[in-house]
């Protein structure tokens, strides 16, 4: 039996996407599957000192400890404890003799902002440091000195307390260079290993017959849409079409308004199925982030449709897409780079249809679900050999 644990986000995203793809994956393999999940979006119109649960939530520690005695599971897996679980419910885990594995979709571990990113481009001043105090300083995680203190209270506390080397079993980055990210910033290089995102089910490949660009993904300033969009001055005979949502929603708008962007179709937040008949039709993702990213899933899903991708040079971007086989990489933050490659891909279908061959070939070596089951029974099989 298997406890899948996971704090929702407010907005939903590729975290929640491979938290319900990694459920069904086990599910549809036998295993009895248990979940204790939680929501950010409960904290809306709540008492704002509920965000101290993100510190030691008390209220998570003892509804773990009762659901981990009544069922009785093998392991643990958590995806996210930010807000509401917090730390505290690896010490009912490991308080009932249950292995921790932890999935690090993000660089929260490393970095009050959780993102490694400061003033639009990627930051590691906190990485290290016992007390991440310049993102307090910098205001890093949402603006908010107040709220980024709390966040560096929290890792502070728990690095104090040995948290993150004593109660997890497993760590599990995503790839290579987050990998070694947390290794520099403190995490046991022994308890990590790297398993990346897959995409469940497979979507098949499409035929791509469409004449657009595709942009999947959270409209905020760490994806990297003004610099999308300051490109795309220089490309407005090519259309695009942007799903997702985000804070940067209304303020995109109102720009591509004012630049006579009419290439540009706002479609929001769409279920998956349309995003992948979206991929399928599409000539290019593009995928212009300017963090470091853990494992952007839109990337995978592109690949798994036979869509290249034109993506920043930048982290684990230019691990994923190898540039002139899977895809093509960009100066990251460069909006002339960027209109450079994209032209060149629109100008070169042929050549497209080539790199889109390849990027399905990469779907099928790496990120089948398949292929990352092996992968995770193999990690719940050494998490349960260190207790």
């Amino acid at each position: 039996m298997i406890l899948l644990t996971h704090n929702l986000y407010r907005i939903h995203g590729g975290e929640d996407t491979a938290f319900n793809a990694e459920k069904t994956l086990l599910e549809s393999k036998g295993h009895r599957v248990i979940t204790f999940i939680e929501d950010n979006a409960r904290l809306n119109g709540r008492n704002p000192l509920k965000v101290l649960n993100m510190i030691w939530s008390r209220s998570a520690y003892r509804k773990i400890k009762h659901l981990i005695m009544d069922t009785k599971p093998d392991v643990a897996h958590f995806h996210n404890t930010f807000f509401m679980i917090s730390p505290s419910a690896y010490y009912a885990c490991k308080e009932e003799g249950v292995p921790v594995v932890q999935t690090l979709h993000n660089y929260r571990l490393i970095c009050p902002g959780a993102l490694l990113m400061r003033g639009g481009t990627a930051c590691e001043d906190c990485v290290g440091k016992s007390v991440p105090w310049q993102g307090v300083l910098n205001a890093c995680w949402r603006g908010s000195y107040i709220g980024t203190a709390l966040v560096t209270s929290m890792l502070t506390l728990h690095r104090l307390l040995k948290t993150w080397q004593e109660k997890v079993d497993i760590y599990i980055a995503l790839t290579e260079f987050a990998k070694k990210k947390f290794i520099e910033g403190g995490l046991p290089a022994e308890k990590i290993v790297v398993k990346p995102n897959f995409v469940y089910p497979d979507p098949g490949k499409g035929d791509h017959g469409g004449k657009y660009v595709l942009f999947v993904g959270r409209l905020s300033q760490e994806k990297g849409l003004p610099t999308l969009l300051r490109a795309w001055k220089n490309l407005k005979d090519i259309p695009i079409k942007i799903v997702g949502e985000g804070p940067l929603m209304s303020e995109i708008k109102s720009l591509a308004g004012r630049e006579g962007l009419d290439n540009l179709e706002f479609l929001g937040r769409k279920p998956r199925e349309e995003v992948f008949r979206l991929m399928k039709d599409a000539l290019m993702l593009v995928f212009p982030s300017e963090c470091y990213e853990s494992f952007p899933l839109a990337v995978a899903e592109a690949f798994a449709t036979g869509l290249p991708v034109v993506a920043s040079r930048l982290g684990a971007m230019a691990e994923i897409v190898e540039d002139g086989r899977t895809g093509l990489l960009f100066e990251a933050g460069n909006p002339e780079d960027l209109a450079d490659k994209v032209r060149w891909g629109w100008e070169n279908p042929e050549r497209m249809k080539v790199m889109g061959i390849e990027a399905r070939k990469e779907f099928e070596d790496k990120y089948t679900a398949e292929k990352n089951y092996e992968m995770l029974m193999e990690i719940y099989k050494l998490a349960r050999s260190r207790v």
